[in-house]
């Protein structure tokens, strides 16, 4: 085992042993579905430039000196591979993507190892320990730690979990679509806060519609807009129509007013009309917060047929947690959970087990005074209802306690009533 920082700069030898240069680079490249890159070349810097000598032609390359199998006018150059990458020049000190701790990270050193005849790429250190090792501390920095009771080793992540921020020549960042689309939104969103506008405009236009509007759900409605600044109005209206009713009224509030009328314009007229009349309310009321995506059925329905009702409308709602009973006029005369549902024998009507004391708040509810309510009935959304107690939507916890609890902490809750969970 050895770091690409100690083997840098050590010198290279033919068959006779003259020296001929020092260690510049290493090259290496991805073997079908071997998780480790192969070394298969490495740079020399030499003093008629730098030389490319195929691995094949290493008697030894993790040694105090790398010595050839023969001398170098004996050598053809290496002829790069498109696959190919350059452990300094392309890994070292640059940006990744770690895909098991969903975060951006920077390389630090990377750990090489030989398996049979080979030498492949294993980890690459991201702690603080790669960079003592660099400035050649390590020893110094480990004894620290020792007598601080400190863990330094913690560092290395398996290159399975590595993907390369790679940039080509127009500066657009080359981001494994198949690795984010493993990845949850939020941890979507937090790579994103590590990157440059450059970086996560492209890193957002290679999500689906679906995972970019679960996305862009993740952060505040500021950043959202700032996020999609420079997309078309075309996608950002597709975007939207993907978005919760109450989160596409949040982000597109924060555009200008011209933009915004364009989107609607835009957008499908059943999507468009319910964040229309979402707008209509002031942002710190129960009208201004509600989602209209909700279950609402008639007191006619069973606990059987509310249960295929649920199969074929639940992907249309926010949250499925309460299904709210409404009659032909739009009342809201009961609510009950799943769990009460799935108690209940099949042929039960649902008038039998439903809660008809229904605890809700009006359009016009401030969001201090909702909260307070969530709170004190331990609710997952409350009904929001008119003056003729008609049902117009349902405010979620996390919109309603937003301004008890602070909103970085309220995003790293878990979310107990997603429709994806």
């Amino acid at each position: 085992m050895a770091f690409i920082s100690e083997l840098i700069g050590r010198p290279v030898t033919d068959i006779d042993g003259k020296r001929i240069g020092t260690l510049k680079d290493v090259v290496a490249h991805s073997v079908g579905m071997f998780p480790h890159p192969v070394v298969n070349a490495i740079i020399v810097r030499a003093a008629g430039g730098d030389r490319a000598i195929p691995y094949g032609d290493l008697a030894a390359l993790l040694s105090a000196a790398i010595p050839l199998k023969r001398t170098l006018d004996g050598i053809p150059p290496y002829e790069f591979q498109e696959a190919d990458f350059r452990l300094v020049q392309d890994v070292l000190d640059k940006q990744i993507l770690d895909t098991d701790g969903a975060r951006v990270v920077r390389v630090n050193d990377i750990e090489l190892m030989r398996i049979n005849s080979h030498v492949v790429v294993t980890n690459v250190d991201v702690g603080f320990l790669g960079i003592l090792r660099r400035i050649g501390v390590e020893r110094l920095g480990r004894w620290v730690a020792k007598c601080l009771k400190k863990d330094l080793s913690s560092g290395a992540i398996s290159w399975d979990f590595v993907e390369l921020l790679v940039h080509d020549q127009a500066m657009r960042l080359k981001v494994p679509s198949a690795k984010l689309a493993e990845l949850h939104p939020s941890d979507i969103a937090e790579i994103i806060s590590d990157l440059n506008r450059a970086e996560h405009s492209d890193l957002l236009n290679r999500l689906d519609l679906k995972q970019l509007a679960d996305t862009l759900e993740e952060v505040e409605p500021d950043f959202q807009a700032n996020l999609l600044e420079h997309f078309t109005d075309e996608k950002v209206a597709d975007v939207l129509e993907e978005m919760a009713p109450d989160e596409a009224t949040d982000l597109l509030a924060e555009m200008p007013k011209d933009r915004r009328q364009g989107l609607l314009q835009l957008m499908e007229s059943k999507e468009a009309d319910e964040v229309r009349e979402l707008m209509k309310y002031d942002e710190d009321t129960a009208g201004g917060l509600m989602t209209t995506e909700y279950i609402a059925i008639g007191p006619e329905m069973t606990a059987d047929g509310t249960i295929q009702h649920l199969r074929k409308a639940g992907e249309e709602a926010e949250l499925i947690y309460y299904v709210y009973v409404v009659d032909a006029d739009e009342r809201l005369v009961g609510v009950f959970s799943l769990s009460d549902l799935i108690l209940a024998q099949p042929e039960t009507p649902i008038t039998e087990f439903m809660h008809k004391r229904v605890v809700s708040v009006n359009l016009e509810t401030r969001q201090d005074d909702i909260a307070q309510i969530v709170s004190k009935y331990n609710l997952i959304a409350v009904p929001v209802v008119d003056s003729g107690h008609r049902l117009h939507g349902i405010v979620t916890a996390d919109d309603a306690l937003d301004k008890i609890i602070p909103t970085a902490w309220k995003k790293r809750l878990p979310r107990f009533f997603g429709a994806s969970q």
